[in-house]
């Protein structure tokens, strides 16, 4: 019935399959594609485009740091709505589209739910444990989850690098890693009188990783060959609490308040020992890299829901957002080129309206204006990045016969991706290469980023079949300005990658 392009997927469609994990629940859906190996999780996408472009919500807000979809369990799912489209309330940085998750209260008749997951991947076991345990303690309903994974992720590759300069080489890399974490979340939640309702969620997150491999680098010309062995730690740990209070002003007016406060730490150290140095020049080396860096986020809104006796729906909120950052880090070229503090402020402000015209049309506007204002303090200085962005939306919705459920949605609308702080930071990131490479250039950021704009439409045909079921047919097409894109190019004799936008592009498709 929204007059917004959506698909929403409902508690039956999650179940049918017995999906161990939402992840693998997310790669059915029309239009999503989830990246990476087979069991082990991935960057989820909207059609086809890549990191960043699609937009992931949990119970209508942006997901915490660190948090890892696959920790939530289907059952734990009430449905999942995917966005075509933006909407001035969901934010438009979804040139792709938004997937939204909206999460059961707790369920009476199933007071626990333990589900064990046992994998094999190249002879090395793995295993995820999932507890969920409803809570009905009146006023107070709730769901309390725990996610405890123990995980070997063995990897292989191989790299052949052509170099009429340098000199043609191979490289293989071999690693066995193991990844032990435990998530915990719960979603509590007190209703009391005349609509009045307080939710909490808090989060935890703790992950430990290590790894050793082996590298293998060799000199087709001369025949030079060289080894290496690395030892890969890493660790992660989150707290976070949102909330929400909501109240219902009158018969026709509702008021919600949202609230984020959370940590997020991170710490790596990669220690590359040579075994058979041999090669003049050498081709890798002795090395120790570490980072460490402090995340402090808080976040506040607002939104405002007026029901009119005209049929008009208006909702309108204020955002606030920011993050702390405080990182230290050790490369190959600078010991101190890795230390900076950052901060990152967006705010926001939106307005829409759903009506009904007649019979056959219904209507969806929306105004939103967003702006990010990034700062970063290191050892090159002050650098500043502030965005602003207008981004007016329109969609329609087309009953060719009312009494019927065939429909046709359009939706006209801007969307926006913005540029992260790993973007922004200007500070050198070494290959590890002893010679610098094109095909494996250090890396640095562009505090001048802007962010990429897309005016975007959509027209979808959902016709809804007598025995159950639909069938839909959408195309889309998306013109997006200031593209960024990262290019390599020389600086100080080494070769480095770094963002830019380089200019128009254009993605279209048909779903």
């Amino acid at each position: 019935e929204s007059s917004a392009a959506k698909i929403v997927i409902g508690r039956e469609e999650i179940q049918k399959q017995g999906d161990a994990n939402l992840g693998e629940v997310l790669k059915r859906l029309p239009g999503v594609t989830v990246q990476g190996a087979p069991g082990r999780g991935g960057a989820i996408r909207m059609r086809g485009l890549g990191g960043g472009y699609t937009q992931i919500l949990l119970d209508g807000e942006r997901l915490p740091p660190g948090f890892s979809i696959d920790s939530l369990l289907p059952e734990q799912v009430e449905r999942i709505e995917i966005l075509r489209a933006p909407t001035a309330e969901t934010g438009a940085r979804a040139i792709a589209g938004t997937i939204n998750i909206v999460l059961r209260e707790g369920q009476k008749a199933n007071p626990d739910d333990l589900k064990i997951t046992r994998s094999r991947e190249y002879g090395h076991d793995s295993t995820l444990i999932n507890w969920v345990h409803n809570l009905d303690i009146k006023p107070l309903t709730g769901t309390l989850t725990m996610s405890v994974t123990d995980q070997y992720r063995p990897d292989a590759s191989s790299t052949v690098i052509s170099s009429n300069v340098l000199g043609d080489s191979t490289r293989s890399n071999e690693s066995l890693g193991r990844r032990q974490a435990m998530h915990a979340n719960a979603r509590l939640q007190w209703k009391g009188e005349q609509g009045k309702t307080l939710t909490l969620t808090p989060f935890v997150v703790y992950s430990d990783f290590a790894g050793n491999g082996l590298i293998q680098a060799n000199r087709l010309d001369t025949g030079a060959s060289e080894t290496a062995q690395t030892l890969n730690q890493s660790r992660f740990a989150m707290a976070r609490l949102n909330g929400q209070w909501a109240q219902r002003l009158s018969a026709d007016d509702r008021l919600e308040v949202r609230f984020g406060v959370g940590q997020s730490e991170f710490d790596m150290r990669l220690d590359q020992t040579l075994t058979t140095p041999s090669a003049t020049p050498p081709l890798l080396l002795n090395t120790t890299q570490f980072q460490n860096f402090v995340d402090r986020s808080g976040s506040l809104s607002s939104k405002w829901t007026r029901a009119m006796d005209n049929g008009h729906q208006v909702v309108s909120g204020l955002e606030l957002e920011g993050v702390r950052r405080v990182e230290e880090a050790r490369g190959v070229l600078d010991d101190n080129a890795g230390d900076l503090t950052a901060s990152t402020l967006r705010w926001a402000a939106y307005a829409q309206d759903e009506f009904k015209i007649n019979r056959h049309w219904s209507a969806h506007t929306g105004l939103r204006f967003e702006t990010i204002t990034t700062e970063a303090n290191a050892t090159s200085g002050l650098k500043s990045n502030t965005s602003s962005v207008w981004t007016p939306l329109l969609h329609a919705l087309w009953k060719p016969d009312p009494a019927k459920r065939d429909q046709v949605r359009m939706s006209l609308t801007r969307s926006y991706r913005t540029p992260t702080l790993h973007n922004l930071m200007a500070r050198p990131v070494s290959s590890g290469e002893v010679i610098s490479r094109p095909t494996r250039p250090d890396r640095i950021g562009n505090p001048d980023l802007r962010p990429e704009l897309a005016t975007g439409i959509d027209v979808a045909f959902e016709r809804y079949l007598a025995g159950g079921g639909v069938l839909s047919a959408n195309v889309f097409r998306r013109e997006i300005t200031d593209l960024i894109r990262y290019t390599v190019t020389q600086q100080n004799g080494r070769f480095v990658s770094s963002p830019i936008n380089i200019g128009d592009a254009s993605t279209q498709g048909l779903e």
